[in-house]
């Protein structure tokens, strides 16, 4: 594998997780279904580019530079800019924000500095406070199961409006990534099956073909590398 990553949980409420990676080579990685939009920071032969990322609803492969290093900030579902909807981000339709200095970038006006693996929680704290990131916490509610005096039509138009995508598509792709730690721990294909809710094999080799762009099998061999696939506890 030529992508190295390292990641961290955040106790901040905007954010899901702070990753980062460098290559050791150049190469081709699956970048696997997500339902979580990003802040990506990207250093490359003295380059620094800081890339507002959306969901992605497939599986797609993308070459990879040497020698690169990227720091992602990963956020909460639920969590937005209002200046750029992520249903407009969606299926790397990403946006790179201009820079300002080697060390800093445009954004509303201001030029604000990257962030890096250990302050992203201060950087992203300054951006809710001048209102550049905000949260729907209907979409949490809905996560949870818990309901307001919305009514199931507004909670399903918050959740498409907050995220991209509609509640059915979001538990498709994280049933999809659960089966895939499975796998790649040594569970086996149909105790998968099982314990990731899917109907059948078929049901199960289907959907990681269109999210991971992988077989079961192949996933078990880890045959290509796949982007950053964060260990997550029991589907539900």
């Amino acid at each position: 594998m030529f992508l190295v990553f390292d990641d961290r949980s955040s106790d901040q409420p905007f954010i899901e997780r702070v990753w980062r990676c460098h290559s050791e080579r150049a190469g081709r990685f699956l970048s696997i279904a997500s339902s979580h939009w990003e802040m990506v920071v990207t250093h490359h032969k003295g380059k620094t580019i800081l890339t507002v990322r959306g969901p992605e609803t497939k599986a797609t492969t993308i070459d990879c530079p040497a020698e690169g290093e990227w720091l992602g900030i990963r956020f909460r579902l639920g969590t937005f800019m209002p200046q750029l909807p992520v249903a407009n981000l969606l299926d790397r339709q990403d946006v790179n924000l201009p820079g300002a200095t080697g060390r800093s970038f445009w954004l509303n006006g201001s030029a604000w500095e990257y962030p890096d693996f250990e302050n992203a929680e201060a950087f992203v704290a300054r951006l809710v406070k001048r209102g550049l990131i905000a949260r729907d916490r209907a979409v949490e509610d809905a996560l949870r199961g818990v309901y307001s005096a919305l009514s199931m039509r507004s909670v399903q138009r918050h959740f498409l409006q907050a995220t991209g995508m509609t509640h059915s598509t979001f538990r498709q792709i994280e049933r999809a990534r659960y089966a895939t730690n499975l796998l790649k721990q040594g569970v086996s294909i149909l105790d998968a099956v099982h314990e990731a809710g899917f109907f059948d094999q078929a049901h199960l080799t289907r959907s990681l073909k269109h999210l991971i762009g992988q077989t079961p099998g192949k996933i078990i061999g880890q045959e290509e590398q796949l982007s950053f696939l964060y260990k997550t506890t029991r589907f539900r």
